[in-house]
């Protein structure tokens, strides 16, 4: 399949989590394909965003591949990659709230997750496109500081190195009086959370036409 963008993502392994976070966005990543979601009402309007993206935590953001550069080529880049980075882990995962959005984030030391994070954006960005005027303008919309300016300038992307923050997505942006009910109700429906959290894989997805991303490859950190 053709795709438009690539990533590089933590997904979590087959089991009661990746089937969770499937069900709850309504998309599974593994298989690219739509899942029925709870009959809970309004769930599909507030996973609206983040179910074209799949249930994962980011690693390297989505990006262009450079002129030149082939997926088959960024494929044996990010195997390599993977040969040489250790596997990371902390004590678990917990639901938080995020500005006004719902996501599992990592409870304890991070700093395991943030180097597997780091290595992925700085080892595969020669594969990277540099994006165009108008995602600069689109990504400055958002008030960056001068560090994140930098980062975007660098990187592609201004929440990498040192403002990149772990987090696996389960809702849109909620409205200020709905976050205290949608955290009650994701609570209720998710499985037990790992603990500890083992970040032992890094997964290669694409972006179809179709505005989706789906797993192209899953890679073992044996560093």
């Amino acid at each position: 399949m053709s795709y438009t963008r690539f990533a590089i993502y933590f997904v979590p392994p087959h089991g009661a989590l990746a089937e969770f976070g499937a069900r709850w966005l309504g998309w599974d990543l593994a298989t690219g394909s739509a899942v029925a979601q709870p009959g809970i009402a309004g769930l599909a309007t507030i996973t609206r965003t983040p179910r074209k993206y799949g249930f994962h935590g980011t690693l390297k953001p989505p990006f262009r591949l450079a002129d030149g550069c082939d997926p088959d080529g960024l494929a044996r880049a990010v195997q390599a990659m993977a040969a040489t980075c250790a596997p990371a882990r902390c004590e678990g995962l917990h639901l938080s709230r995020i500005g006004r959005f719902l996501a599992l984030t990592p409870v304890g030391d991070t700093g395991g997750i943030e180097r597997v994070a780091a290595t992925c954006v700085r080892a595969l960005d020669d594969w990277r496109a540099p994006p165009d005027a108008a995602e600069l303008s689109r990504r400055r919309r958002a008030r960056l500081t001068e560090r994140q300016d930098a980062l975007l300038t660098r990187w592609g992307y201004p929440y990498v190195m040192e403002e990149f923050r772990f987090h696996m997505t389960l809702t849109g942006r909620l409205a200020p009086d709905e976050v205290a009910q949608w955290h009650e109700t994701a609570t209720a429906h998710m499985p037990d959370l790992p603990a500890p959290f083992v970040m032992d894989a890094i997964a290669l997805v694409g972006e179809r036409k179709d505005g989706h991303f789906e797993l192209i490859q899953c890679y073992t950190l044996t560093g």
